[in-house]
């Protein structure tokens, strides 16, 4: 995005969040924007979402005002689960696991980014610097890793349910720890990157081709981000069960 283009989303999203008071409270107090921006997504019927790669708790602020549903996150990172709570604890309909979803349950090494919504499983290349200013490694920490289904049953899974994954390069590992899972979802949601910001991380056409061969198609295509030169760098990607 450019920084006007940037400043207009900021703006649309401070204003639907001034108009709801729990959305309020969360900007006022603690600083953390609600995700707003994903209201197209999260306008569809939803009974259930599952959020991996929770943050602050900006998708799951969102998700309950928008769609009302259930919503299960995961945090790794335990001083921003710590905000989270802060923030969600007096909602009965939330719940967090301050853990990431991987292939296997292990203990890992999660790098630091100097804005804590770009850290990650995998190393921080270069270019997620040079196209992000400011979120640059500033150190590692050891992390709780696990499979989906070690946190939660398929009968915990509502439908219709969407599986939400911000897993900074950490994509097809996260999908690998729900494949279990994942047919009782009727929705992924996922940011992508078309450039590698991240060592050895999957890019877009490869986690496409991943979810279409679990039965995924693309739905639809939201909030990219262009460099100078008009190409995308990443963008949240809507899959959608195939219907059989």
């Amino acid at each position: 995005m450019t920084f006007f283009s940037l400043l207009m989303l900021r703006l649309k999203k401070l204003r639907i969040i001034l108009l709801q008071p729990k959305l309020r409270s969360a900007f006022f107090e603690y600083r953390v924007m609600a995700g707003v921006e994903h209201k197209p997504v999260l306008s569809r019927p939803l009974a259930t979402v599952v959020d991996i790669g929770a943050n602050r708790g900006q998708f799951a602020l969102a998700a309950r005002a928008i769609s009302g549903a259930k919503v299960v996150s995961f945090e790794p990172l335990p001083e921003v689960a710590l905000l989270y709570r802060d923030i969600l604890f007096d909602d009965a309909a939330v719940t967090l696991h301050v853990a990431a979803i991987g292939e296997k349950s292990e203990k890992k090494q999660i790098h630091l980014s100097a804005r804590d919504d770009s850290s990650s499983l995998l190393e921080i290349g270069s270019a997620q610097s040079e196209y992000f200013p400011g979120t640059q490694e500033v150190g590692t920490i050891e992390v709780e890793v696990g499979t989906l289904d070690q946190y939660l049953s398929k009968d915990e899974i509502v439908r219709p349910a969407m599986l939400k994954l911000d897993v900074q390069g950490y994509e097809m590992q996260a999908l690998a720890g729900c494949r279990s899972l994942i047919g009782n979802f009727d929705y992924i949601y996922c940011e992508c990157s078309f450039v590698e910001l991240y060592k050895n991380q999957k890019l877009a056409g490869e986690v496409i081709g991943y979810l279409n061969s679990l039965g995924f198609g693309l739905a639809g295509i939201y909030n990219p981000s262009y460099d100078r030169n008009g190409n995308c760098i990443q963008a949240d990607l809507l899959f959608e069960k195939a219907v059989r």
